[in-house]
């Protein structure tokens, strides 16, 4: 099985970014599913029905969140409507929506997305690692799933590598996202699950983490702003990661970075 993910889709930039690279890369790598973190797809914060609608249109299987999800106000009311659209599953329990979902392509292949929060730095959610732990002891892999794929979506990059571990062997990938930064440890674990830290985002990286520069380091200066940051409108890079994993156990053969376009692209 093959899974494309691309990072935090950020503003206008990173749609347009990934509308354009997404039909090369999907050519290219032939993945099985195509997922996406569109937490800042709207501006820079949340997501609206229409864009979810947008992106899901170019290909996307799933779009993950994190703590921007309820940005707009609109989407709290629209998420349910479209399973597609999932939120991080350590919500309290009648948040709308749902933290996980289970995909079955046309080749029969079932793939277990889960989208979960750190709590460092972060909000006062319920246990990622139990909720997790519970959601991989329903769908185990190579049972209920042929592949397990975590959004760990959070700021600490040690909360981030202990679910890795964690979760190593028992599912297929653990990638994060929230920093807007791509790191540089792509790898496959010791007992097979692919990991990176943070998988960066789909923007403008001649930016403050896909902010315009001028009002984010006017901010830090100042240390107060009365303008609302806004998105950078550069060109995107797109960055994501491929992971390809083995039928017969479900766990990651190999892991690859992904990142075309734009500033970090042209390197």
């Amino acid at each position: 099985m093959k899974i494309l993910f691309l990072g935090d889709i950020m503003g206008r930039s990173g749609r347009e970014a990934v509308a354009k690279h997404l039909p090369a890369l999907k050519t290219r790598h032939q993945p099985d599913f195509t997922l996406a973190n569109a937490e800042n797809a709207a501006a820079g914060y949340g997501l609206t029905q229409k864009i979810a609608s947008e992106l899901l249109g170019l290909g996307i299987d799933v779009l993950t969140n994190g703590n921007h999800v309820w940005d707009q106000k609109e989407f709290l009311s629209t998420i349910g409507g479209d399973k597609r659209c999932i939120r991080p599953c350590n919500f309290p329990k009648d948040t709308p929506g749902a933290g996980h979902i289970l995909l079955k392509n046309d080749k029969g292949k079932r793939l277990l997305v889960i989208n979960a929060m750190c709590r460092l730095f972060m909000d006062a959610l319920d246990d990622p690692f139990a909720t997790v732990e519970a959601l991989v002891a329903e769908h185990p892999l190579g049972k209920a799933a042929d592949g397990i794929f975590l959004d760990i979506h959070g700021e600490a990059s040690s909360e981030k590598q202990g679910m890795a571990n964690y979760l190593d062997g028992r599912v297929t990938a653990v990638i994060g996202t929230h920093t807007h930064v791509p790191t540089a440890d792509t790898r496959v674990l010791p007992k097979g699950t692919a990991y990176q830290t943070d998988t960066g985002m789909c923007g403008d990286y001649d930016s403050v983490i896909g902010m315009k520069k001028d009002q984010a380091v006017f901010r830090f200066l100042r240390k107060y702003s009365f303008e609302r940051l806004a998105p950078a409108e550069g060109e995107g890079t797109v960055c994501g990661a491929v992971v390809e994993s083995d039928d017969a156990t479900g766990l990651a053969k190999n892991m690859t970075a992904v990142c075309v376009g734009g500033v970090l692209g042209a390197r």
